[in-house]
Formats: structure tokens, sequence, C-alpha cells
């Protein structure tokens, strides 16, 4: 057999395999999904599907400003280009006015809409547990509440070959679970409770826990390891780690202060920060008592075992020297003219307005992230039904230099019992020069 010959036919063989895999992506797309039947639809039906898109926080995405609720249009910035969302509104022309409750489930918890795999931005994974009964709900609310908007929707900017779906397909399989009924083995109700809307509808995993290389969530629960809900980086902001452990996380956190957090936006540690304040506002303040108090719950029985940087414990040396005029730490002096004010001396703040810096886990964690992001970008706190009231910290990026936030930053990272890594001018300078 000589070299043409052999090119020729291993160049077949490739182009063969190819088509093979690919007529495997569309037969998958085509046949993904059950057939659920619709039950009858009633009043309550509606009401609960309406309280289980605030628990999903499906406005989020598939709303954007200036444009009927749900319409979609949102850009949604990945790493392969942008993604626009679709229009869920029971539009039959441009939203999912044609879907029987099979269509909408599919997509829902299959991830696969109009023959195609869906971009991994709507999470599928997370809501793949959801049940049959929620998901009814949830479709009755979208087609009998939900006011119809004709939207088109808008192309999205993903250039080709990148833009050629069956891929998705591909890592549908390799890393999406089959959607299956939730499962939780303990008499504990309320534990139950919690995991199912934390893992699912929920889908808190989506910014809390790290990706893959295939950008996976590497955990899509409690039972997949302590990378669940241990902290990553989204969209170049630190998202804590939400599990019961050392001055990192949340740790030091009740159940009473996570659901007055959820529900509100902020608790005596804290407050809700970047896109975070849009998840207060669309979703978790609508969190019956019971369930906020379920999620708490829930994330509170995430314990992490190792020793990490222990418990945070309140160090009083750093306030009184501030109150008895010593400056001489590197940045005191740049906290008192440009922090104090706010957050005072001792690091306390004010709950609900300016949050503690001291003992607050977002400060504490090793990335710098969120804490550079804010001090030069200034944060607005969540506005709720409880907390209408925004209250606004001014950006510094035109104030202090790079240096200059290097310093308060480490000043913050370290007083008051803090223990985080000093930053550097060049860290500061990164995120400065990084495009938003």
């Amino acid at each position: 057999m000589n070299k043409r010959t052999l090119f020729i036919g291993a160049g077949s063989v490739l182009v063969i395999g190819l088509l093979t895999l690919i007529s495997a992506t569309r037969w998958s797309d085509s046949h993904a999904g059950a057939h659920p039947q619709a039950p009858a639809v009633s009043t309550a039906t509606i009401a609960r599907g309406a309280y289980l898109a605030r628990l999903g926080d499906c406005a989020a995405c598939h709303s954007a400003p200036g444009q009927a609720p749900y319409s979609g249009g949102l850009r949604m910035q990945t790493p392969i280009g942008a993604i626009y969302t679709s229009n869920i509104t029971p539009d039959r022309q441009h939203g999912i006015g044609n879907y029987t409750l099979a269509d909408f489930d599919r997509a829902l918890r299959f991830g696969v809409a109009n023959g195609h795999t869906l971009y991994p931005a709507m999470p599928y994974s997370a809501y793949s547990s959801t049940t049959p009964e929620d998901v009814a709900a949830l479709y009755a609310y979208f087609m009998h509440e939900v006011q119809p908007a004709a939207v088109a929707r808008r192309d999205n900017d993903i250039p080709f070959p990148l833009s050629m779906r069956w891929p998705l397909t591909i890592w549908r399989w390799a890393v999406a679970p089959a959607p299956r009924a939730f499962q939780m083995q303990t008499s504990d109700a309320m534990l139950r409770r919690g995991a199912y809307i934390v893992e699912g509808l929920g889908h808190c995993g989506d910014c809390h826990t790290p990706r893959g290389p295939s950008l996976q969530v590497r955990a899509l629960s409690a039972a997949d390891g302590p990378a669940y809900l241990s902290g990553a980086i989204i969209d170049g902001w630190h998202a804590p780690s939400l599990r019961n452990g050392d001055r990192t996380t949340i740790g030091a956190w009740s159940e009473a202060d996570i659901a007055q957090f959820l529900r509100t936006g902020s608790n005596r540690h804290g407050i809700a920060f970047a896109s975070m304040n849009e998840v207060v506002s669309n979703s978790t303040q609508f969190l019956s008592s019971d369930d906020a108090a379920a999620v708490a719950h829930f994330l509170k029985s995430l314990t992490d075992t190792g020793a990490g940087m222990g418990r945070y414990v309140y160090d009083p040396a750093t306030s009184l020297a501030l109150r008895n005029g010593d400056a001489g730490a590197r940045g005191a002096q740049l906290y008192l003219d440009n922090c104090a004010a706010c957050h005072r001396p001792d690091g306390k703040g004010y709950q609900g307005v300016f949050p503690a810096l001291a003992g607050n886990p977002v400060v504490a964690a090793a990335p710098s992230d969120s804490v550079i992001r804010i001090v030069l970008e200034g944060m607005k706190t969540a506005r709720t039904d409880s907390t209408p009231a925004q209250f606004s910290m001014p950006s510094f990026a035109q104030r202090l230099s790079d240096q200059d936030v290097a310093d308060v930053a480490t000043f913050i990272r370290a007083s008051w019992g803090n223990q985080a890594a000093t930053i550097s001018a060049a860290e500061v300078k990164q995120q400065r020069a990084s495009p938003r």
C-alpha cells in the first residue's frame, strides 16, 4: 500500500467517523427528553410556578433592562463569545408559546431545545434534579401568567467554528448529568428541602463552585465532595465559599444570619455585592421564611474538616492603635482618610449599610479580586422590598494610585483579626486594566 492510498484511507475513516459522530449528536438531540403529560392547571399551580421561577432566578438572565419581563436579549459574555438569552414568554413567534410541557421539560432539565443542545450558560445541569411536579408548575406559570412579548431573539456573537452546536452535545454527554429524581438519604426534612433548592433550581453552584477545564461545574452537589460551593471566580469577581469552614467561608454565620442575608442582602457579617445583588433582588428576597431557613440549614451542613485558616476571632489591637493616633501600619492612614468614616476604626461597619470588614470572608479569602474591584469600582447594596433604599460606596479608581489601593487593601486584610495575604501594586494594576 503506497502513501497516497494510506492517506486517502485514513482521511476517509476520519471523515466517516466525524459524520457518524455528528449524526449521533443530532439523533441524541432529537430524541432527548421525556414525555410528561400536562396536569390540570389551577390557580394554586400557577402561583407555585411563579414562586419557583423566582427561586430559579429566571428573570435575571431572561429579562433585559427596558424590555418586557422574560423577553430575553440579555448579553452574556462567555469564553467563546457572547450569547443573547432567549425569549421565554408565551409569544408564539418569538417565545415559547408553541412549547408543550415535554418541550419545556426538555429545555429545562435536559438542556435541549429546538433540536440542539443549549449552551451551558443555561444551568440545566443543576435544574436536572427538579421534580416533574415543579417543572409542570413552572410551565403553567410561563404559559398562563407571563404576558407574551413579541421580541425577536438576537443572534449570538460566536464565531465559526465555535458556533457549531454539535460539540455541545458531546459536552452534554460528558459532563451534564441525566435528569434524575432528587434523592437524599436523611430523615431531616429541612435538610432535604434546603439541598433540593440549593443544588437544583437555586443553582448556587454555578457561581460558587470552581469549574473544570471544559468549564463544567466541578461538583454539582454535596455528595460530589468538598469542591462543592467552595468558592470560585466568576466574571472577574470572587464568589466566596458557602461552606461551613474557616474564616474564608461563612463558617462564623449562624443559620439565622444566612437566612437574613438571603432575604435582605445583608447581615452583621457582610453585604451582597456584584451579581449577588441581582440574585437577592430577583430571587432570594422572595424565599419563604421556611425555605430561607432550609437553605441556611443545608449550607451549615457542608462542613470542611480541614484546619484551614481557623475560625475568625476579633483582635482589638488595630482599633486601639487607630483610636490612640497610631497610623504607622502600612495603609492605616489611607484607611483613616478614605474608609473609617463608614467602616469605622474598629472595622465593624454599620449593619445593612456599610459592611463589616472585620471577619468578612470576602476580605479574608485568598483571591483578592473582589476586594480590589470594590475599592476601584465601588458598590451598591441590594434593593429589596424590605430594604428599598440603596447605599453606595464610591469608586476610588481616580483618587487612589495602584500602590494606594494595594496598601489600604492590605491593611484591611491584616487588621482586626483578618489574616489574608498582602496585595501588590501589580495586582491592582492588572485588575484596573482588565476589560469589563
